[in-house]
């Protein structure tokens, strides 16, 4: 792989580290362009890449989050692994959690992970994760005492209101129902 199939999408007002200096740096439109992208940003923008390659179908494209530098440089020379790519009904791609809570109180409904039921009535919460490994995601009621995930392919939520929260991005509008799942094609992560 040369410079030219390389390139840094740089998020918000964070510093290009110094082992990337050399590369091109690209917008969100153009990441499709590259055979690698290297997201210098938070979860919530290398999710936004992430959703932009899965609507252009360019999942091959080689995506590397970088958060310190020594990940910059392991963004430029590591080895890509395809890993489950987890969305929503929206298109949404979520990378570090996604949160389901009630608009105004206790979160009151049902979800259920596959086949599993996760809680069936009112809790504070309910986090779900993208995981590295098959089946793709895990979930897990917050607030109860000793945690405990339930992995598998799809998590769904059926409510009187809740708030969806995408790597710490609030959804605008409350919602009856919520599905999390894996997509049929996984990403190549760089590590």
């Amino acid at each position: 792989m040369t410079a030219a199939d390389v390139a840094v999408v740089l998020f918000g007002e964070r510093r290009l580290p110094r082992p990337l200096r050399a590369l091109p740096t690209a917008n969100l439109d153009e990441v499709q362009r590259y055979r690698r992208v290297v997201v210098v940003g938070a979860d919530a923008d290398l999710a936004a890449v992430l959703k932009r390659l899965l609507r252009a179908d360019r999942l091959d494209v080689e995506v590397a989050h970088v958060t310190s530098w020594r990940r910059a440089r392991r963004a430029i020379c590591g080895a890509a692994q395809r890993v489950p790519l987890i969305r929503d009904e929206t298109g949404t791609v979520i990378v570090g959690s996604a949160l389901w809570r009630g608009v105004d109180g206790p979160l009151h409904g049902e979800a259920i992970v596959d086949d599993t039921v996760l809680f069936d009535g009112d809790v504070a919460a309910v986090r779900v994760e993208p995981t590295f490994a098959m089946p793709g995601l895990r979930a897990t009621v917050v607030g109860r005492g000793g945690r405990r995930w339930v992995a598998g392919r799809a998590a769904q939520l059926g409510t009187t209101g809740a708030v969806v929260v995408r790597d710490g991005v609030a959804a605008p509008r409350p919602v009856k129902r919520s599905t999390f799942y894996r997509h049929t094609e996984g990403w190549l992560r760089v590590r």
